[in-house]
């Protein structure tokens, strides 16, 4: 096992470990990641094998990465100090291992019926919860916008707990290109429009969630085939305007994946 131990703020390696923590366009740059914790590591390894590097702090880890950390003996290994390690790391409570790793290229298949497309999603949690959710519902391919946060944050990441090691994603994308090429009905989620469980969500399908705060953009809206939304219970005390994106992704989501699977039964 080649083992550093490094001290320095200065040293190369850490100023260049702190970059791909901080700055998307030196992982796109560099192609590579950092991924926080066991999980994450131990499914990035069964997919794609061993992490270019481990970084581990001086001390103590937990049991589980300390299991980790032995199995992996034969990856080189970086160890830091505490609050050198805290800095690359977005939890505050870490597991105690962190791996660089070559970010995955996972290509969109030829037929694709069940399709995810992103305007300007800003949050990196948010942006992992959505596609976690995506990979349970079995989207086969994600479009995101040129404008939203980057999918191999180490905040994406957390949020997507592997999501991001099973699912086509196209980032950067011109999505009204993408729209318009999609052999399929595409939905844009709105304040205003049909109703999510009025449409028939069997044939191949594509729904287009906007940004948190601003929704979708009028001309991505005008280039998908019908706007929908999803009705709000009203009270007394009044309704909710609308879910947040993540949530209103999972509605849609498995509402198609319910209906395609009601489909089958019916034809079996």
């Amino acid at each position: 096992m080649t083992f550093k131990h490094i001290i320095s703020r200065d040293n190369a390696i850490f100023k260049q470990l702190k970059k791909l923590s901080d700055s998307a366009r030196e992982r796109r740059s560099e192609g590579k990641t950092l991924l926080d914790g066991v999980h994450l590591i131990e499914s990035y390894i069964a997919t794609f094998g061993d992490p270019d590097v481990l970084i581990i702090p001086e001390g103590k880890s937990s049991l589980e990465a300390t299991c980790l950390i032995q199995a992996l003996e034969h990856v080189s290994t970086v160890m830091l100090p505490t609050l050198m390690f805290a800095e690359l790391t977005p939890v505050t409570n870490a597991t105690g291992v962190l791996a660089l790793v070559k970010i995955p290229q996972l290509p969109v298949p030829e037929q694709i019926d069940f399709v995810l497309m992103l305007e300007d999603i800003q949050d990196p949690g948010n942006l992992g919860s959505i596609l976690r959710t995506a990979a349970g519902a079995g989207v086969h391919a994600v479009y995101l916008s040129i404008g939203s946060t980057d999918v191999w944050s180490p905040k994406a990441l957390r949020g997507g707990q592997g999501a991001q090691f099973v699912l086509p994603i196209v980032e950067r994308s011109d999505l009204i290109a993408e729209l318009q090429k999609f052999a399929g009905n595409s939905y844009a989620t709105a304040m205003d429009g049909e109703s999510i469980y009025e449409q028939d969500l069997t044939a191949a399908t594509a729904f287009v969630i906007g940004n948190e705060g601003a929704g979708l953009s009028k001309q991505v809206m005008a280039a998908t085939s019908k706007s929908i939304t999803i009705p709000m219970a009203t009270s007394l005390l009044g309704s909710i305007e609308s879910l947040n994106a993540g949530a209103a992704t999972a509605i849609c989501l498995f509402e198609r994946t319910r209906q395609v699977n009601h489909k089958l039964e019916i034809d079996k």
